[in-house]
């Protein structure tokens, strides 16, 4: 359980009043590196907003390949969740932590109660909504009107910028997973990459130099 004074640090926005409930009805929890935080075709019956580490959100096919969402970094919520929460729907996305992650998991009940009585709870539902929903318009938009190989560097950039690191823990054949393509054409193209001197690849990771070059 976290105590007021570090959720208010999580959450200077938030009336003091939502910070003191936030303190008594919610539960912190851990998970480890790859949990599975939330299924496809799973009854949601909480949400939860990200206190440290990273969680991949991801669309699943019927084979069981996948392909890469967002993350939800620290501070942010779950936009599936609250929506499916509040809802009592069943989610259409999976979420897995990357590296050690810690949550805040939000009871049900309390959803509808505090976006009626906080402001500051339902401006940050909205503006989860809304973050998610241009998420949402960018990757349509790179699906329908870029070239793999423009996908593939927003796709680094955008794990170098969540991960906070030059090095993307990834090999060619998940990062082929997440963008929906070959492990063959991704490594042509990470070798072209390589050629210009915007990547470093090793054995287990590829290392960012300049994508912008």
């Amino acid at each position: 359980m976290m105590t007021e004074t570090e959720l208010h640090a999580f959450f200077p926005q938030f009336e003091e009043e939502l910070i003191r409930e936030m303190a008594t009805t919610c539960s912190s929890r851990e998970f480890a590196d790859g949990s599975i935080l939330m299924k496809t075709g799973q009854n949601i019956r909480s949400t939860m907003i990200v206190l440290r580490g990273l969680i991949k959100v991801y669309r699943e096919d019927d084979e069981g390949d996948e392909y890469f969402m967002y993350y939800i970094e620290p501070g942010q919520a779950c936009a599936i969740s609250l929506i499916c929460s509040s809802k009592q729907g069943i989610s259409e996305l999976a979420a897995k932590a990357i590296g050690e992650v810690e949550v805040i998991s939000i009871p049900l009940e309390n959803m509808d109660r505090w976006m009626m009585k906080y402001k500051s709870w339902y401006h940050f539902v909205l503006g989860t909504y809304r973050m998610r929903f241009e998420e949402l318009l960018t990757t349509i938009d790179q699906v329908a009107f870029r070239n793999m190989d423009e996908r593939l560097v927003s796709y680094l950039k955008k794990n170098q910028r969540s991960l906070k690191s030059t090095f993307i823990p990834f090999t060619h054949a998940e990062i082929a997973q997440e963008l929906n393509s070959s492990r063959e054409v991704i490594s042509r193209l990470m070798k072209k990459l390589a050629d210009r001197g915007m990547i470093k690849i090793h054995r287990h990771n590829v290392e960012i130099v300049n994508l912008d070059l």
